[in-house]
């Protein structure tokens, strides 16, 4: 079994989950809620290793995030 990290993001515009894998060209998806997206973000990692007919490499490798304060 392969674990892969995604990263969410809400759009209060259009009320969507959108998540994206770092560093895997095409690892993209939204959901209404969380469970679809996660469904979603399975659904388009597993046809992504399909077309490739091999193991994806990351390009890239995640590390985390942070906060940076901006006086306003």
């Amino acid at each position: 079994m392969t674990y892969y990290t995604f990263i969410i993001e809400y759009c209060p515009k259009t009320e969507l989950y959108i998540g994206y894998v770092p560093g895997m060209k095409g690892a993209h998806s939204q959901g209404k809620t969380l469970d679809e997206l996660k469904s979603n973000m399975k659904e388009v990692i597993e046809m992504i290793k399909e077309e490739e007919n091999i193991n994806i490499e990351y390009e890239s490798q995640f590390i985390g995030t942070q906060n940076i304060a901006i006086a306003t």
